[in-house]
């Protein structure tokens, strides 16, 4: 693990990993499935009193989401770099995207930590996904409001689970090798498959026009 001086000098070096769009959900041992929650990917990044809020396109969101920064910085760790998704939770406990993007809930904004770059001045990014998963329990262990650390099964489970996912309703699954250092960029290592009949499929193809199809639905939808 390196050490790096100072976090700011190496904004651009964190780039994020883009999971590769798939039908498949995996089911060997090697592979770990977290649920896909609906919202704006972001990576916060924390330097002593100073916190950072960055999405994918490369903009700073810090001043919009006050909880994620607040609870950033009651952390007693100094020094860290956190992968994750801002989210709005309804009472049901699904993010509800229309709420995150109407911007009239930025005070209620958390984010659903999935994964940690750098620790107390160390990066992480090298070591396997199973022990980054640890190391992120542990930084957010007695924090579990404004950021919380997704859930998530391991194995032979992931289509059940999949299934699970879309009679619940939810956007979908996001399955990654547990042994496998954290990539910038596209990789095939996290893969996501998603529910077709959840709203932001019908935003991505208003788009796109992409006829997405996904192999494993729930029963009730076939």
């Amino acid at each position: 693990m390196s050490r790096f001086p100072y976090l700011g000098n190496m904004t651009k070096s964190f780039d994020f990993c883009i999971p590769t769009k798939t039908i498949t959900v995996p089911d060997t041992p090697d592979w770990l499935h977290e649920i896909k929650y609906d919202g704006y990917r972001l990576r916060l990044e924390r330097d002593g009193d100073r916190v950072r809020l960055i999405t994918k396109g490369g903009y700073n969101w810090t001043s919009r989401y006050p909880w994620i920064v607040e609870t950033a910085l009651k952390n007693r760790v100094k020094r860290f770099v956190i992968d994750g998704e801002a989210v709005v939770l309804g009472v049901d406990g699904v993010a509800d995207f229309n709420a995150l993007h109407s911007r009239r809930h930025d005070d209620e904004v958390q984010l659903y930590a999935f994964d940690i770059l750098a620790l107390d001045g160390d990066d992480l990014r090298s070591l396997p996904l199973s022990m980054r998963k640890t190391n992120l329990a542990r930084l957010l262990a007695r924090r579990p409001d404004g950021i919380f650390v997704a859930p998530f099964e391991q194995g032979e489970i992931g289509p059940d689970l999949f299934r699970a996912a879309c009679q619940m309703g939810l956007e979908g699954l996001v399955s990654k090798r547990c042994d496998r250092r954290y990539q910038a960029g596209q990789s095939k290592h996290w893969v996501k498959v998603k529910n077709r009949y959840h709203p932001a499929m019908s935003r991505v193809m208003s788009h796109s026009g992409d006829p997405w199809r996904v192999k494993h639905l729930p029963q009730s939808a076939n």
